[in-house]
């Protein structure tokens, strides 16, 4: 039966770069994205051009009872799934003392409970075919904290608390998790970051990452060649959080 594995936020960024590399080892790749229609056909397009079956589904990750209708339907398309990436997330930066409560719910509804919800809705899936590799994209502010992001650093935080206990849940199953911690990396997110910029020369690599450089890792942790690989928060960040 052919392999397919669901990427959230696939439309952009370091998720339309893991869809890209796991394009290499499924036949099918389906991209979870909230608004951007046209980056959404574009990356289904590159694909495609390598070599797998894309779709894509517009959808809110923080929607519960969206995101359960949408991994039934999927189910029923494609047979089985066999890897879950959880790449969606925000941003609403701000300090703590002037952050509104929404942006904190907001940030959280995404990164964290968008997480929940996929995991949450695959999960039946996975246990009856005992086997699936779940891989959720965190944050190194969820390891070591970023001032003017409470809210990001808590939700990033929350997903390797969950990552850990998600692992320990399922292994029994045959289902393994982990999770990768990116560190500044060159995305829409950090467009705004100039070379010279105080945050990258803390950087010990003195340089932002590639989100083809994070791809590659979730492509390691959702291929066999990690089978005894669960619970773990792997950063790639060039060494910031040493």
């Amino acid at each position: 039966m052919n392999k397919t594995a669901i990427i959230t936020g696939g439309a952009r960024g370091i998720g339309r770069a893991a869809a890209i590399k796991l394009a290499e080892d499924a036949e099918n790749i389906v991209i979870i994205y909230r608004s951007n229609d046209e980056a959404a056909a574009a990356t289904c397009e590159e694909i495609r051009a390598a070599g797998a079956e894309a779709k894509a589904v517009k959808l809110d990750v923080a929607d519960f009872d969206a995101v359960k209708v949408a991994m039934e339907e999927l189910k029923k398309e494609f047979g089985q799934i066999d890897v879950l990436v959880n790449c969606a997330g925000i941003t609403k930066d701000g300090l703590l003392a002037m952050m509104k409560e929404s942006g904190f719910d907001e940030v959280i509804g995404v990164n964290l409970k968008g997480t929940y919800n996929m995991i949450r809705h695959c999960t039946p899936y996975f246990m009856k075919q005992r086997k699936g590799s779940i891989i959720n994209v965190t944050s190194v502010s969820g390891i070591i904290g970023n001032a003017g992001q409470t809210n990001y650093s808590a939700s990033k935080a929350g997903v390797i608390g969950l990552t850990k206990a998600v692992a320990k849940e399922l292994v029994s199953r045959g289902i393994r998790c982990n999770a990768v911690a990116p560190g500044f990396i060159e995305t829409e997110m950090t467009a705004g970051i100039d070379e010279n910029n105080e945050m990258i020369n803390a950087i010990p690599m003195k340089r932002m990452g590639k989100p083809e450089e994070v791809a590659e890792l979730i492509s390691f942790l959702a291929s066999d060649k990690a089978a005894y690989i669960t619970g773990e928060i792997i950063r790639v960040d060039g060494g910031i959080a040493i």
